[in-house]
């Protein structure tokens, strides 16, 4: 549920940039360079440099959240990373020329596919979230008590009042292939 709640946090700075709001920039701003910076200082470059990437960074995000059919679908901090490595990059190989990139980045530079991997692993979660929420009760608990709080089955019965605790591992069984057919049902409509 976090990660909803960060996404849709995210989705609203997004909004607010395309706004020229002010606050929301500063936001951004104040959450996601000290990472850039970090990542620039480590690879060889200064402060300014750092400045002057995510500026342009930023500017990407601007362009993209302006656009009405841009939806951002990963972390806002994953997003403007991603565009400032890849910004860096492109800096270091014209300025130095391309074998002067560092070995350690240089497996960075796909910076797209991570960020693809990622995106295809949010959407992943959102799939299972639905899915979640439209498995039922007593699945829904059932499932939630043994996977996320770590009840013990016999706890489980006892909570649900089934005579055992290998009912109550049917049960969950059950429950579990059910949450699977939702899952891939979901899963196979979306791509």
């Amino acid at each position: 549920m976090k990660h909803n709640q960060d996404i849709t946090r995210d989705r609203e700075l997004l909004l607010g940039l395309a706004k020229n709001d002010d606050k929301s920039l500063e936001t951004i701003y104040s959450e996601n360079f000290p990472v850039v910076l970090r990542m620039i200082l480590q690879h060889n470059g200064s402060e300014d440099d750092a400045k002057d990437i995510f500026q342009e960074a930023i500017i990407v995000l601007y362009e993209k959240a302006s656009n009405s059919e841009f939806i951002l679908t990963s972390r806002l901090k994953t997003y403007l990373y991603a565009v400032s490595r890849h910004l860096w990059l492109k800096k270091m190989q014209s300025t130095y020329g391309i074998y002067a990139i560092p070995p350690e980045m240089e497996e960075t530079i796909p910076a797209t596919e991570a960020l693809d991997d990622h995106e295809a692993r949010d959407e992943q979660f959102r799939i299972m979230e639905r899915s979640m929420g439209s498995i039922g009760e007593p699945c829904k608990t059932i499932l939630e008590d043994y996977y996320l709080h770590k009840r013990s089955m016999q706890e489980i019965a006892d909570k649900f009042g089934y005579t055992n605790a290998e009912n109550a591992k049917n049960q969950k069984y059950k429950c579990l292939m059910r949450l699977k057919k939702l899952f891939f049902d979901q899963y196979n409509t979306s791509l």
